[in-house]
């Protein structure tokens, strides 16, 4: 078919990758970090002003990178709220990432309209504070002549879009990037105007949620532009994940994410609705404490880093002799426990060794997300494999513990620009389809993912008892913490 770009926008940098539209095959990229000048207007790095965006996107994009490239796809950080007013321009800095001014602002909304169960029959989500839902609360609270002049509601990856097409009339979006935003439903693919209203105050335009397969538009320079979507769908459609696969993300916290047929609503609050970039849904648990866990054991034992601790731990043996923590260091979300701290039980004389220690911190985060796997396996979500994500994944202890915890395959993917490649993948669909070459419903087949595959093999019986010890230590000290 050709070529095609995809573009992933974070909050850091702009990569871009350009690939052969049938394979997949990395044929060039580029790369450059945002400006920092201007990006932490007043002292708060949640401010951005998006002509950075756009300044290191020209950069990425120097020295002929795009020459021949058909079409191209945009991927760019989840939650980044672009208010717009009246004649296209920002009403004041792009409000980003996990803000925590927004928090009283988020426990406002949800008592506004009722509580957590009806925000989450209403959107499949209940509002948290990075949400651009959320932030328009906080705007409407803090700066309301801002809010007063907001007319048009974008998200980052929205705005680039728009920006690319020359700023036409028609303001677009994905239905995975719609879904993230607090007032847009995966379950029925509509938006909640009332929502808005009751965050910000008054009625703002909302971007058309284009189809996975459709095109955004064409540059006047005959370039095709796809619909875009958030970080994580595209990375999601970069990886090439499909039902019965699920992600386990290991950062500071941690999320699962699985594909499904249908979007699930959960009461209590612990599922998060999200819509991919294919047409099907991608429910997300997330826990407050993954690697956070592996860094305080790191400070505690006082070894040097985490590949110190993964080999002190590798020297003990499952179960840890007994020993059992609860790695709810900052409270939790899965369970629902906000105020709650970390445990340490299982102490006996035989078990007070580091690499006990050690190895307990490993299983007890391994542990929490296989907790937050069950909410899924539990609504019907099928997992036959597991995508392990982040540095931590390399770590031997974490190879060494994850199948066994987690009951299935393991798959450790080789580092990548999986939501370029994603963003790439969308824009070979949208040239296909729009060339007559590839069916709409169906996208492009691309080379998996390179990955290192674990088996749980015989160690499943092992690791089952392993988890069996944890959860009985969170039973007795959290009772009713997961309520079936």
């Amino acid at each position: 078919m050709g070529i095609v770009a995809g573009l992933d926008s974070s909050p850091d940098f702009t990569r871009i990758v350009v690939c052969d539209a049938d394979s997949g095959a990395v044929l060039r990229q580029g790369y450059a970090p945002h400006p920092m000048d201007g990006m932490s207007e007043g002292g708060r790095p949640s401010d951005v002003d998006p002509q950075a965006w756009l300044l290191s996107l020209g950069e990425a994009a120097g020295g002929g990178l795009l020459e021949g490239v058909q079409a191209i796809g945009v991927s760019a950080q989840q939650n980044g709220l672009v208010p717009v007013d009246t004649q296209g321009n920002t009403v004041r800095p792009a409000m980003v990432g996990g803000d925590k001014r927004a928090q009283v602002a988020a426990a406002d909304l949800v008592d506004a309209l009722g509580g957590r169960e009806a925000w989450a029959q209403a959107v499949g989500c209940v509002p948290q504070a990075a949400q651009p839902v959320t932030k328009l609360r906080w705007l409407a609270k803090n700066e309301p002549e801002a809010a007063l002049r907001t007319s048009v509601l974008l998200q980052a990856h929205d705005w680039l879009v728009w920006q690319l097409l020359g700023r036409p009339a028609r303001r677009t979006t994905d239905r995975g990037g719609a879904s993230g935003t607090g007032y847009w439903s995966a379950a029925t693919g509509a938006y909640r105007p009332d929502l808005v209203e009751l965050a910000l105050g008054h009625h703002a335009l909302l971007p058309d949620v284009l189809g996975p397969w459709e095109a955004a538009g064409t540059t006047p320079e005959g370039l095709l532009i796809s619909a875009g979507t958030g970080e994580t769908m595209a990375a999601a459609f970069g990886l090439g994940i499909g039902l019965g696969d699920a992600v386990v993300s290991l950062g500071a916290s941690g999320s699962v994410m699985a594909v499904h047929h249908e979007a699930l609503v959960d009461s209590s609050g612990m599922i998060t609705s999200l819509a991919d970039a294919t047409g099907m849904h991608l429910p997300v648990v997330t826990t407050l404490n993954a690697v956070r866990a592996l860094r305080g054991a790191t400070e505690l034992l006082g070894v040097p880093d985490l590949e110190a601790l993964s080999d002190l731990a590798m020297k003990s043996t499952p179960g840890s002799h007994g020993l059992v923590l609860l790695p709810y260091l900052e409270g939790e979300r899965t369970p629902n426990l906000p105020h709650t701290a970390g445990t340490l039980a299982g102490l006996r004389r035989e078990s007070m060794k580091p690499e006990h220690l050690a190895r307990a911190a490993f299983e007890g985060m391994l542990c929490g997300l296989a907790d937050a796997l069950d909410v899924l396996r539990k609504r019907g979500v099928e997992v036959r494999r597991i995508f392990l994500l982040g540095q931590a994944a390399e770590l031997g202890a974490v190879q060494a513990c994850a199948p066994a915890l987690l009951g299935t395959q393991i798959v450790v993917p080789q580092p990548a620009d999986y939501a370029a490649l994603g963003a790439a993948r969308q824009a070979a669909w949208a040239l296909g389809t729009s060339q007559g070459t590839i069916q709409p419903g169906l996208p492009p087949v691309w080379q998996g993912a390179a990955a290192q595959i674990l088996e749980p093999g015989e160690e499943l019986a092992v690791g089952q008892a392993v988890r069996q010890q944890y959860v009985s230590v969170r039973n007795q000290t959290h009772p009713g913490a997961f309520r079936s």
